[in-house]
């Protein structure tokens, strides 16, 4: 008996921006959820006091933006039941309120994002993405004149009133950085026309990055910062004064903001905050006592907590998982810790079919190993390797994993250096070393895999998407461990991917690889594209038509180099699709044509998928 891959589209992605709202009959809950049979739209959902859940965003309206292309924080509730939202086919501003969406931005080409409802004013405040200009505005829930708040750094998130209504706060960072090398906390005052008068920088640095802050009062923040290596919560005065680290310890409360609008923190009624932190082995849950330092973990046995938290009525709204169950939205009691699932159950496979990880380091490289099933001593293994490349796969539910270990192929998750969840240091030892160190530590988990009697030599094969399909691909033609590699929407030239892609990561390259035109040998030297003959193995290749982060070519381009140094290969596009999978029959497919390519290369049977064809090969 083994996973089947309609079970894994049927519980593929999560619930994101959760958000409690306290009502005369109690707490009721928001969040928006993946729908892969609905064309992979995301639906915001409410769940009210008394248990019964409706959707609130209307078939066929998808919450979701462009903005920095991997969108962001994309609505809001409304007093009285109404949402605010960003509609995915035109990238406006829609309110709903006992009815039809109606559209409160006019049309053109701005995007909105980070989306937020200052206190006591009748307007939705938002990042504004018109090309490469970003601002923040207010848009009137009623429709009407948008008004430019904020025109500062060259990118925008996290807009905050102070509780008094008297300053404006927001996060910004410029060219060549990205959010989690250096950004800077920014206080304005609040004019009477309603715009920001000029700011000072409170917190971060081009070297500091401040990932999330929350007012405490009219004169000082609370604030996720990096200056010990650490993402610690502290108290930021609003005057630019020195700051006190609340939370003094190697654990991570803060986490990269590929995502505007992220929160790791929430500031409760009582004025404690509750807090997701840890590292990416586990992340907690817990209530935070400013005044004394004291952090009390309500998590209980969750293996996860995502970056999305709200408090309201003595009850925490966070996403959570295990190894067995999958992201769920939980209502946590601030007092007991009790806990209630409250988002719709998801049908699960037998638990005898879900792998049980364990966490390893293995030459200093973080990893999480799933066995494979029904297998004794050495086996096939797949190494998994994230996007980002900064970023980190926790350990979750994830019944992509399951689907191969159910059929006897092994998987390593590998946290590779550059990974978040281990703190800046770990995090740097990614800088101007991309296509080096991350394919160096997955080589090292797979070889120690064999070492440890667990893998077999012959059998060992490395996928990945986006950033972790560079790294598929760089270990492909830079070691010899592989015998072959699935790569999702992957970069497979560096020097051309910097030029074609969005804004947002156009200069990501200056810290993994090294600025342009001065370190060029180095992009010639790295770049899967130009040593495509030195390939270990057959690659698998997967893109989406629609994709405005990598574009297809990269994947032609490196499929037609195999080709030409008669190297085996397989390109499948997908129409409809951007960047990552979103729709049922493209996460089943894709999954099957994974698990065909590793019986081609494995020498193992799979006649319960489609047979894939390989160029090349008789």
């Amino acid at each position: 008996m083994s996973i089947r891959p309609i079970d894994v589209a049927r519980t593929d992605g999560g619930p994101q921006w959760v958000e409690a709202v306290t009502t005369p009959s109690g707490v009721e809950v928001w969040w928006d959820e993946p729908r892969p049979h609905e064309g992979g739209r995301r639906c915001v959902v409410r769940r009210l006091p008394d248990g019964s859940r409706t959707d609130v965003s209307p078939p066929g309206w998808n919450a979701r933006n462009r903005v920095v292309e991997y969108g962001g924080r994309s609505w809001r509730p409304l007093p009285g039941g109404g949402l605010v939202f960003t509609n995915w086919a035109d990238q406006r501003l829609y309110r709903v309120q006992d009815g039809d969406p109606v559209p409160i931005t006019p049309e053109g080409p701005a995007r909105y994002a980070d989306l937020y409802l200052p206190p006591g004013r009748d307007e939705v405040w938002a990042v504004r993405e018109i090309g490469d200009v970003r601002d923040l505005v207010a848009v009137p829930l009623g429709g009407g004149p948008l008004r430019a708040i904020v025109r500062a750094q060259h990118f925008l998130m996290n807009p905050r009133i102070s509780p008094g209504g008297r300053y404006i706060s927001w996060i910004g960072w410029d060219h060549p950085n990205m959010p989690w090398d250096g950004t800077e906390l920014c206080v304005a005052p609040l004019l009477e026309d309603g715009t920001a008068g000029g700011h000072r920088v409170v917190a971060g640095g081009p070297q500091e990055s401040v990932a999330q802050a929350e007012w405490r009062d009219d004169a000082s923040l609370y604030a996720v910062t990096d200056p010990t290596g650490w993402w610690n919560i502290h108290l930021v005065p609003a005057d630019g004064s020195p700051g006190r680290n609340l939370t003094p310890v190697e654990l991570e409360f803060g986490a990269a903001a590929w995502k505007p609008g992220m929160t790791c923190f929430a500031v409760a009624e009582d004025g404690s905050l509750v807090a997701v932190y840890g590292t990416a082995d586990r992340r907690r849950l817990g209530v935070l006592t400013p005044e004394t330092g004291e952090l009390r973990e309500i998590g209980g046995t969750a293996t996860h907590w995502s970056s999305t938290v709200s408090v309201a009525g003595g009850k925490a709204a966070a996403v959570r998982a295990t190894p067995y169950t999958p992201l769920e939205v939980t209502l946590v009691d601030l007092g007991d810790g009790a806990q209630e699932v409250v988002s719709a159950r998801k049908p699960l496979p037998d638990r005898a079919l879900l792998p049980t990880p364990e966490p390893v380091t293995i030459e200093g490289v973080h990893a999480h190993l799933y066995p494979p099933s029904g297998v004794q001593g050495p086996g096939p293994y797949v190494i998994f390797v994230h996007g980002g490349p900064t970023g980190h796969l926790p350990i979750v539910l994830d019944l992509e994993i399951a689907y191969f270990t159910s059929r006897g192929i092994g998987v390593a998750v590998v946290n590779y250096g550059g990974s978040t969840g281990y703190g800046r240091a770990y995090r740097e030892r990614l800088r101007h070393q991309w296509g080096v160190v991350d394919v160096q530590d997955c080589a090292k988990v797979a070889r120690g895999l064999v070492e440890l009697g667990r893998a077999d030599a012959a059998k060992l094969a490395v996928r990945g998407g986006s950033a972790g399909g560079w790294t598929t691909v760089a270990a492909l033609v830079h070691s010899d461990v592989f015998a072959g590699g699935v790569a999702h929407y992957a970069i497979t030239d560096p020097e051309s991917w910097a030029a074609e892609t969005h804004d947002f990561e156009s200069r990501y390259l200056d810290g993994l690889v090294g600025p342009l035109p001065e370190t060029r040998q180095r992009y010639t030297e790295r770049s899967p594209l130009l040593n495509a003959a030195r390939a270990s193995g057959p690659c698998l290749m997967l893109h989406g038509l629609e994709d405005a982060i990598v574009d297809v070519g990269q994947a032609e381009r490196f499929t037609a180099e195999l080709d030409k140094h008669g190297k085996e290969w397989a390109l499948l596009t997908f129409p409809g699709e951007q960047h990552g999978w979103r729709r049922e029959e493209t996460i089943v497919a894709v999954l099957e044509a994974e698990l065909a390519f590793y019986g081609l290369i494995f020498g193992m049977e799979t006649p319960e998928v489609p047979p894939l064809k390989l160029k090349g090969r008789a």
